[in-house]
């Protein structure tokens, strides 16, 4: 199912990825990973609430934005992309590629624009604007040691305007006092409970925010990511707050 909410269309492809597209704009977050775009993809259990693997290669985008290293995938990078797409990634990818055996952002054939957690930059006439994305130390979304799965500094989310219309995609990150204050259209967070804010979080983060549409996203594309979408969905409509589940 593609989410369509006043002119533009939203997208969840699986995992963290996601489709935003305007008449003449395509905005890609974080593709590929762990099949979810080469069909390879299988859930854990049954039924579950995701979007079916799919072997995915429209190569139409004109901006990817990547959050982090841990969601950065040159095979899915090179499925949604093209030889005039602009890669807008978080400045301590290039930090991290060496360690998961991941080629430099700078050999992709690409041009790479890359940003810190709070700055704008407008590519391609699309505006751009990034926020924190980590977890607190010894918050819920730790080791067992206390350390963040995302310390600060490790990645950042994405707000991206589609022909006036304001998406926010916070990346893998706890619910943090800040995103209550960035005023977009359509929110996307991350639902799934270990390693980014959970169902309960991210819909009392939805209702303090309050966009114009809630599509949650990162979410039972594996079993520690399990989460009940539509208790989650209940919860956000309970707040007056318009959603909708992009699953099949």
């Amino acid at each position: 199912m593609t989410v369509r909410h006043d002119g533009i269309t939203v997208e969840w492809l699986g995992y963290a990825t996601l489709r935003f597209a305007g008449e003449d704009t395509v905005v890609y977050t974080d593709p590929g990973r762990y099949g979810v775009l080469t069909g390879e993809w299988e859930p854990d259990t049954d039924g579950v609430g995701h979007p079916p693997a799919r072997d995915y290669r429209p190569e139409d985008a004109d901006v990817v934005c990547l959050t982090h290293v841990h969601h950065y995938d040159p095979d899915g990078v090179e499925r949604v992309a093209n030889e005039d797409t602009t890669i807008v990634a978080f400045e301590a990818i290039e930090e991290g590629v060496e360690d998961r055996e991941l080629p430099p952002l700078s050999s992709l054939p690409y041009e790479v624009v890359t940003v810190g957690d709070t700055e704008s930059v407008t590519v391609d006439d699309v505006p751009i604007w990034t926020v924190p994305a980590y977890n607190e130390e010894n918050g819920p979304h730790t080791r067992p040691d206390g350390t963040p799965f995302h310390p600060e500094g490790f990645g950042c989310g994405f707000v991206v305007d589609v022909e006036g219309k304001r998406v926010l995609y916070p990346g893998d990150t706890d619910a943090l006092g800040p995103h209550q204050n960035v005023e977009v259209s359509v929110f996307c967070p991350p639902i799934g409970p270990r390693f980014t804010m959970d169902r309960h979080e991210a819909a009392a983060l939805a209702a303090a925010m309050e966009p114009e549409l809630v599509v949650p996203v990162h979410y039972n594309t594996f079993s520690t990511l399990e989460t009940d979408s539509r208790e989650f969905a209940a919860d956000v409509a309970g707040a007056g707050v318009p959603v909708a589940l992009d699953e099949r």
